[in-house]
Formats: structure tokens, C-alpha cells, sequence
């Protein structure tokens, strides 16, 4: 225990990073789109591919990225203002954000000369989006279970199977998928690798799925005998396992894990400054501000060990859990506090916002995987199971 515990270290940003907040806020002055509050509230999820190649011009899609390869070479520090930047003011991020948190730096660690030659300029200009294919239709989060098979042919791999929940595989350009390359499911981590797939290439289907609210952000994509050369294969065969735990450190720590809802509670912090609060809800506000407090002091942590190269996977997984559950409890309990005063009125703008959040909420502790999933690997890390 004492291992993870000697994780979360408190950790402040150093000067380089907060000097780098004063020209983030100064490019969201100029150039974020007005937006209703409750379209800005989608933020991570809000596809902009304009928007996103204005970031790409200052070099902030691929900011962690070497210069060489388009980047900016900063560190994570500062991705992780630019980050807390963006959500706060509710950026559309969907475009570039899976290709500038994993796909990038997985392909920099991972992949060969001519993968990083080809793709990382691509990220970095804004040019190539990524998705993730990593959960499967009865599969869920249960990554080492997945059943896609990619089987070495002449040409190189011929893919056949399924993926599911893929955020905005029908916008992307390429996905990045772990497969199965020997053994059988039963063989759990053994026999995984990963591929990046060119999402225009025959034998590929991608069908949107309309949540409640009547967006799509998630996808499910087929492949049908679809013809990878022998180039698609990211790293070693055999190596996925390893490969994508080391992604989903990435995936799993970063702000946006605990900052889904801070569009909504902003403005209800507004609306409160303007209408008056009552003891209630100067309370709750205060409550939900030292929760994001102590969540943000220990998502820098595991910044500041990504930063050193390091990859925290359990303690990102307790981060992710305790992030979607703050992060879910927010529309929720604004809700119960604007019923509590029937007779007030309530800000048009607060109301579609909390509405939209309730409905999509629930979303928030299955993306980036399960809470039941991420309790196993927390208990793990612990010993206790």
C-alpha cells in the first residue's frame, strides 16, 4: 500500500507551466466559439476539426510531442494547464483529443521510425485524428477478453471482428486497435497486439450510437477481412497488453476525468453569485470546490510521474474512479438543489445545461473503462485481491 500511497505526492506546477496558462487564456479569448453554455458543457466530447487546427497552428495538438515531429516538446505539466484551460472554458477538444493524449505518445514510444516519420507530423498539424478500438460487444472494459483477430496472411494481417463504445470512430481518420494475434481469449493478456487502421480502407463499417440526449460520440465499427500491411502492427506482436496499460495512464489521469461537469457548476456558481444562495447551497458549492481541489492535486501527481517518464496505471485508475463519481454527483445534486425552490426562477441557460448533463452523466464511469473494472485494479494494486 504504501507504494501507491508514496504516489501522490503533493505537487505544485512549476513557473513554465502557470506562465503557459496566461497565453492559453489569451488564444480561448480570441478564438473559442460562442456557444451556448450547454453546447460548451459537451466540451471533450464537441467535435471542432476548425477549431482544433487553430490549436494545431500554436502547436498545442502534439504540445508533449518533440519539435522534430511538428510538436511543441513541452512537458506534461504543461499539457496539463492547456488541458485544465480548455475544459474550464468549455473548448471543443473531440477532434485532435484522442491522437494528442494517446495515439501520439503511444506511437512515440512505441512505434517504428516510419510510423512516427508518417503519423506524428499528421497529429501535430491537426491533419490526422485518432479513436481507440479497444472494447467489444460483450466485452466491456474486460479488454484482455477481446475476441478481433488479426491473422498474418502474405500481404501481411487480415483483420476480422468488432469494436464498440468508440468515441468518434465515425469522425476519425485511423484507430488504434489491441487485437488478437495468437492464442484465444482464454489466454487473457497473452497474444495482444496493436494495430493502426486506416478507417477508410475496405472491408470497414462504422454505425453511430445516438445517446439520450441525441448526440453520437460513440461508435460501433466492423471489420470485415480487412487487409493490414504489414507496417499496421504498433510495436512488438504479443506486446498490446503492456502496451495499451501504458495508454490508459494517459487516458485515465488527466483532468478531463474530473472536470466533465465544471461548464455546469461555473455557471451555477454564477447564478448564485446573482440570485443570492441559501446556507444549502453555499454548502454544496463549497463542497463540490474542495472535491475538485483534492481531485486536481491528484491528477498533478500522477502528472508529475508522467512527467518522469513513469506510468501509473493503478493510481490513474483510483484517479478516473473517484473523478467520475465527483464529476457525475454534480448535475445530480444541482438538480435536487434548483426542485428544492420550486417558486424560484431558474436561469434558462442553467436548466438546459443541468438537463443535458443528467442525461448524459451516466456515461461518465463507463468511458475510459468501468468503475467495477478500474475497483478490480485499484484492490489489485493494493493486495487485497
Amino acid at each position: 500500500m504504501s507504494s501507491l500511497l508514496d504516489a501522490f505526492r503533493l505537487t505544485g506546477l512549476p513557473a513554465h507551466a502557470e506562465a503557459f496558462r496566461a497565453e492559453v487564456k489569451a488564444f480561448l479569448a480570441e478564438h473559442l466559439p460562442q456557444v451556448p453554455v450547454d453546447v460548451r458543457a459537451r466540451s471533450w466530447t464537441g467535435f471542432d476539426a476548425d477549431f482544433s487546427r487553430q490549436l494545431a497552428q500554436r502547436g498545442w495538438v502534439g504540445l508533449t510531442l518533440p519539435a522534430a515531429y511538428g510538436g511543441a516538446g513541452l512537458d506534461a505539466f504543461s499539457r496539463f494547464v492547456l488541458v485544465e484551460e480548455l475544459l474550464s472554458a468549455g473548448a471543443p477538444v473531440a477532434a485532435h483529443w484522442i491522437a494528442d493524449r494517446q495515439s501520439g505518445p503511444l506511437i512515440l514510444k512505441f512505434g517504428s521510425d516510419a510510423q512516427k516519420d508518417f503519423y506524428l507530423p499528421r497529429i501535430c498539424a491537426g491533419k490526422a485524428f485518432f479513436c481507440i478500438g479497444m472494447s467489444e460487444p460483450n466485452s466491456g472494459s474486460d479488454l484482455a477478453s477481446v475476441r478481433s483477430r488479426a491473422t498474418r496472411c502474405p500481404e501481411g494481417w487480415r483483420l476480422s471482428g468488432r469494436k464498440i463504445w468508440t468515441t468518434n470512430a465515425h469522425h476519425a481518420d485511423y484507430m488504434i486497435a489491441l487485437v488478437r494475434t495468437s492464442g484465444s481469449p482464454e489466454d487473457r493478456q497473452s497474444g495482444l497486439s496493436q494495430f493502426i487502421i486506416d478507417l477508410k480502407q475496405p472491408g470497414i463499417s462504422v454505425r453511430p450510437i445516438v445517446d439520450l440526449a441525441g448526440d453520437a460520440h460513440f461508435s460501433e465499427v466492423a471489420f470485415d477481412d480487412v487487409l493490414l500491411g504489414e507496417d499496421a502492427l504498433v510495436g512488438e506482436e504479443g506486446s498490446g497488453w503492456k502496451q495499451v496499460n501504458a495508454e490508459l495512464a494517459f487516458e485515465r489521469s488527466g483532468p478531463e476525468r474530473f472536470y466533465s461537469s465544471v461548464v455546469l457548476l461555473d455557471l451555477w456558481a454564477e447564478c448564485l453569485r446573482r440570485n443570492g444562495a441559501t446556507a444549502q447551497e453555499t454548502a454544496l458549492l463549497g463542497s463540490f470546490l474542495t472535491q475538485l481541489t483534492c481531485l486536481r492535486n491528484l491528477s498533478l501527481a500522477l502528472t508529475a510521474l508522467l512527467a518522469k517518464g513513469e506510468s501509473p496505471v493503478v493510481e490513474a485508475a483510483l484517479v478516473k474512479d473517484i473523478g467520475t463519481e465527483f464529476e457525475q454527483a454534480i448535475p445530480t445534486a444541482i438538480a435536487a438543489a434548483i426542485s428544492a425552490h420550486p417558486d424560484k426562477p431558474v436561469d434558462e441557460a442553467l436548466y438546459r445545461t443541468v438537463a443535458y448533463l443528467n442525461q448524459v452523466a451516466p456515461t461518465f464511469s463507463l468511458r475510459g473503462g468501468t468503475r467495477e473494472i478500474l475497483r478490480g485494479m485499484i484492490a489489485r494494486g493494493l493486495g487485497l485481491r
